[in-house]
């Protein structure tokens, strides 16, 4: 993004293991910060039950997705150079594009159904806010059901499918030692993941503030509508149909 990636892949010698391991870090934690990837975090976590807890359990699975398939169709990249037809690159980033959609036409069909109004009620003398729907004039409550882990690691698999191959093209390009492009790719993969569980647990501490809680009914719109005009540009750019900046 922005040339940064391949500025950091530029600071290793491509043979000693110490520095290619500290740029693989690097790049771990700088890529879990991809626009696409902030648009998914975002649509993922402000959908569902909002706490630093669930959020990072969310998004550690969502990490670890994104890192399995960064790693296994990254190996014969930086084994054999071999990747991806580049059909095959197309309809994988359009389909990271469209799932992006996905997640934010869902949150803003349960943002229309009412899924974030918010009682506030108090445990213990500390705020602590619930989410309900309202059916009816009698006000029956129905509590939202969570994204569980398995889902985010789905969602996570698909999308690490899409960037695959930027990933070979910067390690193949400082890399010269087979052994030591894989342990890179390995170390590049999991602090991805470390870095996207992060991501998602300060995303969702920041909405568990009963604050953020009471107004995120004005919020989740916003999210929505941006994270639906992001997705449809990356389809669309993954497509050649729409210039593509990152």
């Amino acid at each position: 993004m922005f040339g940064i990636d391949t500025w950091m892949s530029g600071l290793s010698d491509g043979g000693t293991l110490l520095v290619v391991a500290g740029v693989a870090l690097l790049l771990g934690l700088r890529h879990a910060t991809d626009p696409d990837h902030l648009a998914a975090v975002t649509t993922l976590i402000a959908g569902k039950e909002r706490n630093t807890r669930h959020a990072l359990r969310l998004g550690g699975a969502w990490g670890a997705g994104h890192a399995t398939s960064l790693f296994a169709l990254g190996l014969p990249i930086v084994l054999f150079k071999t990747y991806l037809p580049e059909t095959l690159q197309e309809g994988a980033e359009t389909t990271v594009g469209l799932l992006i959609v996905g997640l934010a036409v869902w949150l803003l069909i349960r943002w229309r159904r009412g899924l974030f109004h918010m009682h506030l009620h108090a445990h213990g003398g500390r705020p602590h806010a619930h989410g309900h729907v309202h059916q009816g004039d009698g006000h029956p409550h129905r509590t939202r059901r969570a994204r569980t882990p398995l889902q985010a690691y789905l969602i996570g698999l698909l999308h690490g499918i899409g960037g695959s191959a930027g990933v070979g093209v910067l390690l193949l390009a400082t890399i010269h030692s087979h052994a030591i492009a894989v342990v890179a790719l390995g170390i590049f993969a999991f602090f991805t993941a470390v870095s996207m569980a992060l991501l998602s647990a300060g995303f969702g501490a920041t909405l568990s503030r009963p604050r953020v809680q009471r107004g995120f009914h004005r919020i989740a719109p916003v999210l929505g509508v941006a994270s639906l005009a992001f997705g449809i540009w990356y389809a669309l750019g993954a497509q050649g149909l729409a210039p593509y900046y990152f």
